[in-house]
C-alpha cells in the first residue's frame, strides 16, 4: 500500500497513532491533534505498555531501557486522556488502548485493522514501522517526514533536564506537568 501525505485532504472515519509517550510532551500534543484532525475517531496507541510486550530493536536500542519507560502504561493512558480532555476532545472522539509496536503479530488483538496508521518518520525506526505496517496491508498515511534534527522536543531531553533539575514543564501540557509532579516522577527519574 502507499502512503498518504499530510498534505493530501483525506478524512478517515478511524485513525490509529500510536507513541510510548514516556514523557508526553508538547509536540506529541500536536502529533495526536494533527492525527485527529484526519479523523472521526482517534484510537491512540500506547507504545512498550509492559516489559512483556517490550522488545529491543536494533535501529534504536536506548528506546527499550528502563530509563527510557520510567512511566506505566497506566500514568501514560491518564496522560493522554487528560491532555486529550484539556485540548477539548470529547471521550467519544478518541481511545487509548495498549500497542505492542515490536509484535506486529499481536497488533489486531488491540487496534482496528480496518483504521488508517498515522505516522511520523524521523529515522530508520520510524521506516522500520511504517514497512512493518505495509507488511501487514495496513494503510498509512505519514503525517510528516522530517530528519531527526528537525523532529522538535524529545522526551530523552525532558527526563534529562528532570533529572538534573533543569526547567521542563513549559515543555509539557500543564496537565502533564501536574501529574508527573504528583506522581513523585522526578524521584523516580533519579533512582
Amino acid at each position: 500500500m502507499t502512503d498518504q501525505l499530510s498534505d493530501e485532504r483525506s478524512f478517515y472515519d478511524l485513525g490509529v497513532i500510536h507513541g510510548r509517550f514516556q514523557i508526553l510532551h508538547n509536540d506529541h500534543l500536536k502529533y495526536l491533534l494533527a492525527g485527529k484532525a484526519l479523523c472521526e475517531h482517534l484510537v491512540v496507541g500506547i507504545t512498550n505498555p509492559d516489559p512483556m510486550l517490550t522488545r529491543e530493536d536494533e535501529t534504536d536500542r536506548i528506546r527499550s531501557t528502563g530509563l527510557a519507560n520510567p512511566l506505566s502504561y497506566f500514568e501514560r493512558y491518564v496522560l493522554v486522556r487528560d491532555v486529550l480532555l484539556e485540548a477539548g476532545l470529547t471521550c467519544r472522539e478518541f481511545s487509548v488502548v495498549p500497542f505492542p509496536i515490536n509484535l506486529p503479530e499481536l497488533y489486531f488483538h488491540y487496534v482496528p485493522r480496518q483504521a488508517v496508521f498515522f505516522l511520523s518518520i524521523y529515522d530508520d525506526w520510524g521506516r522500520k514501522k511504517r514497512e512493518a505496517f505495509r507488511a501487514l496491508g495496513l494503510k498509512t498515511h505519514v503525517l510528516r517526514e522530517v530528519p531527526p534534527e528537525r523532529k522538535g522536543i524529545s522526551a530523552a531531553d525532558i527526563r534529562t533536564a528532570i533529572i538534573r533539575d533543569e526547567p521542563w514543564e513549559h515543555l509539557v501540557p500543564p496537565s502533564v506537568a501536574k501529574k508527573i509532579k504528583e506522581w513523585e516522577i522526578v524521584r523516580r527519574l533519579k533512582q
